[in-house]
């Protein structure tokens, strides 16, 4: 499966110190990044069109992360080149070996001149040898490339160069004291740190036991990595995320609980008894550069779920769920039963409904009239578990490394499954670059609630007498809550599907005195107004594709 095609890997030697020495002295703050201010006024050398020069950035910049590293630079470079010879860009263009033997850096017309002129001015070049490989050393900013001239969002944002650091200010700086003050981080996510926005996308895995999650990742990356186990009967017993590192190894949970640089410091909660069942699996493979997958334990029936899991073992995967990008969930065509269980996990999937992708794995296990009655039998159960008056998608196929059972299916059965797997590994190879649109879109999600908690919450405050029965009211105000989240959403014309679960936010605030919250302040409301009508829409413009 390829997400992303190297381009780096295509250049010659002489071509990367070339690339190298042109990003440099475009970088002009040398933070290893090029803007869409700086591209621009480089890019213009090239005397493309603006259409031309437009289909460049939004190749480059799959991510749609407002800006150039160096790797997106090269590939920018290489679709230049390649459309000053006449041809139509397009994404797929970079994949053929055809296209990149022969290929020379771009001309940039008057681009020499300025690298002469800047090594005569004594700002030429310092070479430094990494690891082999040659890199150059930034020189001071010219006026050619200087941010002076780009338009601002806001004081507090003009230091920002990407999309992702504008939210991670914008979320210290407006949301965060929102959160802190109302403890919505106690009631719902906690709070973001700097890991949270910096991690890869990651997809998580759920299902029965012997499902073919395991077998699904292992089928993805064409090779088993540490700690996977398969079998019949139920052998994963441990939430283990699959990502890149520079060696395979296993880190144990309670590790990687204290890596700040990664997304699970706040596990911790869930006590030493997820932990021990909770591990890092890393491997170096080209796909988990761009994506991590987490493997889970096969849902289990009936009171094994209870007495079995010494941790909390749905508000792990809610917590997962609310980090992943895209969750599947799997099913065996012998094993359509949803159990009292199953339905409470995909019920702690709430709100993040379309993050879900049902695979029917194992589908060449029965006949093409046992399949046809299976997808409906499928659709059925989980109509009724989801709760949505849409029909869900559900994808048919058979991930493991085996061919296609064709007697079983026979050639049209075939055709359909790899179709079907065709469309699924399209939505993963997707992910990447939908990663920043998604992070936007949880922010907005997180921030919508952290408002609407605070006006709960502030509400709730008011009720409270100032000095005589305030036990007994508290009691009332929580039997009651129903009323309350009713009252609020009237009061201040808030949507009812923004609400959280009533008992969830019941079970939370029995832990806490009312009387201790903040009352409403409007100036932090309106600070969260400011940013999702303002700020937030003014970064986005800021970091679109420059050409459009």
């Amino acid at each position: 499966m390829e997400i992303v095609s190297s381009s780096i890997s295509s250049c010659s030697k002489e071509d990367q110190k070339i690339y190298q020495n042109w990003f440099n002295f475009v970088d002009s703050d040398g933070d290893g990044r090029i803007t869409g201010n700086d591209a621009t006024k480089l890019f213009s050398l090239s005397n493309l069109s603006r259409p031309e020069l437009k289909q460049v950035w939004a190749i480059a910049d799959t991510k749609r992360q407002g800006f150039l590293g160096f790797n997106e630079f090269v590939t920018a470079m290489q679709l230049i080149s390649l459309a000053q010879e006449g041809r139509e860009l397009s994404s797929d263009l970079l994949r053929s070996k055809a296209n990149m033997e022969f290929l020379s850096p771009p001309s940039m017309e008057g681009l020499d001149a300025l690298l002469s002129s800047q090594k005569i001015n004594g700002s030429s070049m310092k070479k430094i040898e990494t690891n082999g490989t040659i890199q150059l050393q930034s020189p001071p900013p010219i006026n050619l490339f200087s941010r002076k001239s780009r338009k601002k969002i806001q004081p507090s944002l003009t230091a920002v160069t990407s999309v992702t650091d504008g939210l991670k200010r914008l979320y210290n700086e407006k949301l965060k004291p929102l959160e802190l003050t109302y403890r919505f981080n106690d009631f719902a996510s906690p709070a973001l740190t700097e890991s949270d926005y910096d991690a890869k996308p990651m997809v998580m895995l759920l299902g029965q036991y012997s499902t073919g999650k395991t077998t699904f990742i292992k089928h993805l990356l064409k090779s088993n990595y540490p700690g996977a186990h398969i079998g019949p009967e139920p052998t994963t017993d441990r939430f283990i995320v699959v990502t890149s590192g520079p060696d395979e190894r296993s880190i144990p949970g309670n590790t990687i609980a204290v890596h700040n640089d990664l997304p699970f410091t706040d596990l911790t909660k869930f006590g030493g008894a997820f932990l021990s069942k909770f591990e890092c699996s890393q491997m170096p493979h080209s796909l988990l550069d761009h994506i991590s997958f987490v493997d889970t334990p096969g849902v289990l029936s009936g009171e094994k779920q209870r007495t079995q899991r010494s941790y909390e073992f749905t508000g792990v995967i809610s917590w997962f769920a609310a980090k992943c990008d895209m969750i599947l969930l799997l099913f065996d065509p012998h094993k359509l039963d949803i159990s009292d269980e199953f339905k409470r996990v995909i019920s702690s999937l709430k709100g993040h409904e379309d993050k879900i992708r049902v695979v029917l794995n194992k589908a060449d296990q029965v006949d093409t009239q046992q399949l046809m009655r299976v997808y409906g039998a499928l659709t059925w159960s989980l109509g009724k578990v989801l709760n949505t008056p849409e029909v869900v998608r559900v994808y048919i196929g058979s991930f493991n490394d085996k061919p296609v059972n064709e007697e079983a299916v026979g050639p049209t059965g075939k055709d359909l499954f790899e179709k079907e797997q065709d469309d699924l590994l399209d939505d993963l190879i997707d992910i990447p670059k939908k990663a920043c649109d998604r992070r936007i879109n949880e922010f907005v999600k997180r921030a919508r609630a952290a408002k609407i908690h605070s006006y709960i919450v502030s509400h709730l405050k008011k009720e409270m007498p100032a000095l005589m029965g305030k036990s007994k009211t508290q009691q009332k105000l929580i039997q009651n809550l129903d009323n309350v989240f009713e009252k609020v959403q009237k009061e201040f014309r808030l949507p009812a599907g923004d609400f959280p679960s009533v008992d969830h936010f019941r079970e939370v605030l029995s832990h806490y005195s009312i009387n201790d919250f903040e009352k409403l302040k409007p100036k932090m409301i309106q600070a969260v107004d400011d940013m999702l009508g303002h700020d937030i829409p003014e970064l986005l413009k800021n970091f679109r594709n420059p050409y459009e």
